[in-house]
């Protein structure tokens, strides 16, 4: 098969996006390790921590926006989550339907939970990489979000 022609750029890129997606995969399966005797599941715990990060009580919509994932997806998660007690809705003064999402006092203890398992876990994978690496790398795959949700405007070509 003849080979597609690219910058040295974009070859380096699709190199690392490739290994993005092992990486992503092989974190997802690491955070279900970690999580699971929790009863959590990765993506459970990622919602939780969408919750707490945001300033104030969210409805689903923006959960998911913040995210990066599909509305429905999420409201599924929640809804998981609404059964084990580990969110619950309050009424959004702002829209009758779309109810605000909040952390239990349940749903507060899992997650505190969750992260005094990730501390070690996440120290232990950061041995022998330096600060500065870390901040490099995250500066550019923020860089690449910023481009795909439109900040950055990359060019369709078809």
């Amino acid at each position: 098969m003849e080979k597609v022609l690219r910058t040295p750029e974009g070859d380096a890129l699709s190199d690392l996006v490739l290994d993005l997606f092992r990486l992503d995969s092989l974190l997802l399966t690491a955070g279900d390790r970690l999580v699971a005797p929790l009863g959590l599941t990765s993506a459970r715990w990622q919602v939780l921590g969408a919750i707490v990060a945001a300033e104030r009580p969210q409805p689903v919509a923006w959960i998911a926006r913040d995210l990066g994932g599909n509305r429905q997806n999420v409201q599924r998660i929640i809804n998981d989550l609404h059964k084990e007690e580990l969110v619950a809705f309050e009424v959004n003064p702002h829209h009758r339907r779309a109810q605000l999402v909040v952390l239990t006092r349940k749903g507060q203890r899992t997650f505190r939970a969750a992260m005094e398992l990730q501390a070690p876990w996440i120290d232990d994978l950061s041995d022998g990489l330096s600060v500065k690496d870390i901040r490099t790398v995250h500066r550019v795959i923020r860089s690449l979000r910023d481009k795909l949700e439109g900040n950055g405007e990359v060019e369709e070509s078809v």
